[in-house]
């Protein structure tokens, strides 16, 4: 895991769009809000296994 400008940007998105999800989950159709919720949550998983995988590959 060299290429740490690309995790770094997949986890700033994953974690702005789950932002942009709950600031307006109001204003989103009920269908649209359901995979996108999903999506936000999968995208959310994997940033952070991916932090914990940077994180114990300092010492390494």
């Amino acid at each position: 895991m060299t290429d740490s400008g690309s995790i770094l940007t997949f986890i700033l998105v994953s974690f702005c769009l789950a932002v942009i999800l709950i600031m307006k989950k109001d204003s989103l159709p009920p269908q649209m809000k359901r995979y996108l919720a999903l999506l936000a949550i999968v995208m959310v998983s994997i940033s952070f296994v991916l932090v914990l995988i940077s994180f114990f590959g300092v010492g390494m």
